[in-house]
């Protein structure tokens, strides 16, 4: 057997030889069953470490294309059933089309429409750091599971940030969560039954409208406007229907990108005293803020704002740590709750965050975000407006911007954008019912990128 390593290339040695051994396999014709070289053997032909040699089989064991028999070696594996994945998916209208977004299978794709940051953009080397610092601490880190409440390092870093913003809580109010959707899910769970009716935006947030149709609940919509709720709307359902709850998000709401106004959130309050409404505040784009802000919480004296947030947007949404607060009766039952349903959160998810919390490396890299998601979204208003797009409202900040093309259907748009290698989140999506609408939700991160440029200008002038 020669395989052929060029220690020369970026791609590491025990990728190269598990690689080489899989062509070697084939060009060979190996049946399954036929034993492969012992790694004496592999160490000693290739010139590699031991360790390497192991490596590279373990990978392919993995992967399913060896077999690892205690004591004897390792065989050619039996691959029956074993179809490979389809490099084009066909997208449908089920849960893998719902969720394109999501999908690892078209990385050629620029996700102009999403919902987060690029990775680049993501501080990756203090994330690392981090982890390493964790990974060497003790082993309750590693292998424990996190306390009900969750870890107290990291609730006590919260507790001071929320400080900042003028939120001032006791510890026992504090929940952490497996993201902002683990915390809306909490509360639904938690204080609404099948059949409940509850307000929500209109456009909003896709995934809250699935959560309340999974659990039953009936949904009001009301109008959202550059200053916030439409407050007339508003008014008139709550006076007709006592819903439960209002979910809104106060800064940079998700899709329009609009800010509460103070007057439309003091009102808001002086509704849900009249009406015994409780508020769920959706603040997960808080650490954007740039300058002054109006948050429910901060003005309520009546205890009927519920908050939460997360660090998925700003720091990594694969570390998956949110938060939400309540006063101490409802976070114990939340707690009790999260704990039936997943025995807790990550506890060396939570160690990684509060390493960075504590270190200030957070901070600092928030800071960085602000100034680089100011800059994205001047550019990208100025172009939209150059080109004759429509937009909502000018956002005072965060990353998004809903915006369409008057008279230009979803269907031309997701052809163009198909065209120029963009993905698109259709406004359908962020409606309660799913009816049909020609604007679009537009991640500013990602606009200077050409073929979102080329997308813009195409369809300005197709249309002209």
């Amino acid at each position: 057997m020669n395989v052929t390593l060029d220690r020369n290339l970026p791609t590491p040695l025990v990728q190269q030889l598990a690689d080489g051994l899989l062509r070697w396999i084939a060009e060979q014709r190996l049946r399954p069953g036929t034993r492969l070289p012992s790694i004496r053997q592999l160490v000693k032909t290739q010139g590699v470490s031991q360790s390497c040699a192991i490596e590279a089989y373990d990978r392919l064991v993995s992967q399913g294309w060896l077999e690892a028999r205690h004591g004897v070696g390792f065989f050619v594996a039996e691959r029956r059933g074993m179809a490979p994945f389809a490099e084009e998916p066909a997208w449908g209208e089920g849960a893998e089309g719902r969720w394109r977004l999501f999908s690892d299978e078209q990385e050629n794709l620029l996700r102009l429409g999403c919902g987060w940051l690029p990775g680049n953009w993501r501080q990756s080397e203090e994330i690392a750091l981090a982890i390493r610092q964790v990974s060497r601490g003790g082993g309750q880190d590693l292998f424990g599971y996190g306390p009900p409440l969750g870890l107290t390092a990291l609730r006590q870093q919260i507790r001071k940030r929320l400080a900042l913003i003028g939120v001032q809580v006791r510890p026992e109010q504090i929940l952490t969560t497996q993201g902002a959707s683990q915390a809306l899910d909490l509360l639904v769970r938690t204080l609404l039954s099948p059949g409940d009716t509850v307000v929500v935006e209109r456009p909003g947030y896709y995934n809250l409208f699935n959560l309340l149709r999974l659990h039953g609940v009936r949904m009001l919509e009301v109008p959202r406007t550059a200053e916030g709720p439409d407050l007339d709307v508003l008014s008139a359902l709550l006076r007709e229907h006592r819903p439960r709850l209002l979910f809104t998000n106060s800064l940079y709401q998700n899709p329009t990108g609009t800010s509460l106004a103070p007057r439309t959130a003091q009102r808001l309050l002086e509704l849900a005293g009249e009406h015994d409404l409780r508020i769920i505040e959706d603040d997960i784009y808080a650490d954007f803020q740039e300058g002054p802000a109006t948050r429910l919480s901060t003005l309520d004296s009546q205890q009927r704002v519920i908050y939460l947030a997360s660090f998925s947007k700003t720091l990594s949404s694969s570390l998956r740590v949110g938060y939400l607060v309540a006063d101490p009766e409802l976070t114990a039952r939340l707690a009790e709750v999260k704990m039936v349903t997943g025995i807790g959160c990550s506890r060396f998810a939570e160690q990684v965050l509060a390493q960075l919390l504590g270190s200030g490396v957070y901070r600092k890299s928030v800071q960085r975000l602000r100034l680089r998601l100011a800059e994205h979204m001047a550019s990208t208003l100025r172009l939209l407006e150059a080109t004759g797009w429509e937009v909502f409202a000018e956002p005072c900040g965060g990353m998004f911007i809903w915006t369409r093309y008057p008279g230009v259907p979803f269907a031309r748009l997701q052809q163009s954008a198909q065209e120029h290698g963009v993905l698109l989140s259709p406004g359908s999506a962020f409606d309660p019912q799913g009816r049909d609408s020609d604007w679009l939700r537009i991640n500013v991160a990602y606009a200077r990128d050409h073929r979102a440029q080329g997308f813009f200008q195409a369809v300005a002038q197709a249309s002209s």
